[in-house]
């Protein structure tokens, strides 16, 4: 077996030793005869399994009984929409943009606006490389939420700190769950597409407080109620069992690491190695406010951009993949997410200085 260092901004890479013990489960889980994936998601087997998720989970993050952990399906862009239909409940919401996912975000809660459920206002609006200051923030008089991304995948823009508001803060954090540790009481709402941090696609993590559960528009669907969620274990509708499973050996993995303490230690030597290289090059740059770097997605761009897809081509031979970054942006970007090691980081400094020597 030949593992390549997987860069992929997700689907995104998972712990090999994840992966292995899901190869030797797969056709026979706990001496059932069957695959986890073909068992009904209302046996009592597999609800162990999505209890011992949600408690593993909880203990990662310290999230305490006063809000439910959700395990949904459509991603984070279909939160896009519940959030505002959840939340917004004929109030203003309050939104920051720093990159593209928090503009797709707005652009959706600007529809439900449209059709009377409420308001939308804009806080502030980033240009990618940077976050605006705190003086320059326009807040709503009791807003109903305030919505951001802490971490933008694509531009590789990351607030570390959460902002203080006056409001309940929802937050979409697909590409920085479980990379350092957050205290789970400043959120009213904590959302995440699982496929780059925790587990394969097709399952989304919503973290909401209980009382914010009973907010939801008449026109909210049915599977995108939390409320009617919550009061069915997230099992209103068949949910993504096998995605449920691999997130929750991933989640015993992180604990088996230390969990979340011990692997942000990890995840900034990992990206001061690259962003090291990065700066004290004149062929590589980075554009971002160094403040506000991602320790999570590290875009960057070669002096010369015609040696772009030769870069490209001799670092897949070289065993390191996706490396080509966004198409919104161009360049190159590498996510260095939890599963990704020190050693697979390394290899790529060593690549982009050899990469140098030749071409800078």
């Amino acid at each position: 077996m030949n593992r390549f260092a997987n860069f992929c901004a997700g689907p995104a890479a998972m712990p090999t030793v994840v992966l292995e013990r899901a190869q030797r489960e797969l056709l026979d889980w706990q001496g059932k005869g069957s695959s986890v994936m073909e068992i009904s998601h209302r046996s009592a087997d597999y609800i162990e399994v999505a209890e011992r998720a949600e408690a593993n989970l909880r203990k990662l993050m310290g999230i305490s009984d006063d809000y439910a952990v959700l395990f949904l399906q459509g991603g984070a862009a279909l939160q896009f929409s519940a959030i505002p239909l959840n939340l917004m409940n004929g109030g203003t919401a309050d939104y920051l943009t720093t990159g593209a996912w928090s503009q797709k975000a707005i652009k959706e809660a600007e529809r439900y606006a449209a059709l009377g459920l409420g308001k939308v206002n804009l806080v502030a609006a980033g240009d990618g490389t940077d976050v605006p200051d705190v003086s320059e923030w326009q807040l709503s008089d009791n807003a109903a939420y305030f919505h951001y991304c802490p971490n933008e995948t694509i531009h590789g823009v990351q607030i570390f700190d959460t902002p203080k508001v006056n409001a309940p803060i929802v937050a979409d954090f697909s590409s920085c769950i479980l990379s350092e540790p957050v205290n789970v009481n400043d959120f009213g709402l904590i959302y995440a597409g699982a496929q780059k941090n925790i587990g394969p696609a097709g399952l989304t993590i919503v973290i909401v407080r209980k009382d914010l559960l009973d907010r939801a528009s008449a026109f909210c669907p049915n599977v995108m109620n939390y409320k009617n969620q919550f009061d069915n274990d997230s099992m209103l509708n068949t949910p993504a069992t096998f995605a449920w499973y691999l997130s929750g050996l991933v989640f015993e993995w992180l604990l088996e690491q230390g969990g979340v303490e011990a692997i942000a230690v990890q995840n900034r030597k990992k990206a001061a190695m690259l962003y090291e290289a990065i700066d004290g090059s004149d062929f590589y740059s980075n554009n971002v406010n160094p403040k506000h770097r991602s320790i999570m997605n590290v875009p960057f761009r070669l002096a010369d951009d015609g040696l772009d897809k030769l870069f490209l081509e001799e670092n897949k031979k070289a065993g390191l993949l996706n490396l080509k970054g966004h198409r919104v942006v161009g360049g190159m970007r590498a996510s260095i997410y939890n599963a990704i090691t020190p050693e697979q980081v390394a290899a790529l400094v060593a690549f982009m200085k050899e990469f140098e020597a030749r071409h800078g």
